[in-house]
């Protein structure tokens, strides 16, 4: 193999391991992130995949730092894996919106001030109030996914597809209303 093809590493979110008896260090290590740079953390070099030898602080390496950390304050505590794969953050939401005791009313201004962000600073900010309510519930977020988005969100042609992913997935209807569901698909 040559060395211009890199093999896959996956995300530390990916590959987290409850049982390991390195878990609690770990986490700790991840949420050192929450409101620092990308790559000003030592205790994370270890855990980038996309940490670079120029000290580039590039789209990827943000968005891994983001998501690394926010899995971090996600993880802490909760005895399954909080990583899932294809549960989209609009989806979580959701969960997080149908709940016996959601406070409806705030969970639909978190998802308005996510959706409305301008940049990845600010809806990383906003990103971590959700991911504290999502810890709350042991509600799972494909954090793959997450990276991906959060990679992708500076760029001005790409955000409006990422906000209206997660849009569809947060005002889905059919299970946001199960019985009009029921009932329309008993008529077809």
């Amino acid at each position: 193999m040559s060395q211009s093809h890199q093999q896959y590493r996956p995300h530390q979110w990916e590959r987290f391991s409850l049982t390991s008896p390195q878990a609690g260090r770990i986490l700790a290590d991840l949420r050192r992130g929450l409101g620092r740079e990308a790559g000003d953390v030592p205790e994370m070099w270890t855990y980038y995949t996309t940490l670079n030898k120029e000290g580039y602080r590039t789209a990827a390496l943000k968005a891994e730092h983001a998501a690394l950390s926010l899995f971090g304050l996600h993880q802490q505590s909760q005895r399954t894996p909080m990583h899932e794969a294809g549960v989209g953050l609009g989806d979580a939401a959701l969960h997080l919106y149908l709940a016996a005791n959601a406070n409806q009313t705030a969970i639909d201004g978190r998802m308005n001030m996510i959706a409305t962000s301008t940049d990845s600073t600010e809806l990383v900010g906003h990103l971590r109030g959700l991911v504290a309510l999502l810890n709350e519930q042991a509600q799972p977020l494909d954090y793959t996914r997450l990276f991906l988005d959060l990679r992708f969100w500076d760029n001005p042609e790409k955000r409006p597809s990422i906000r209206r992913r997660w849009g569809g997935q947060y005002m889905d209807w059919r299970k946001r209303n199960p019985q009009a569901s029921t009932s329309t698909d008993n008529n077809v």
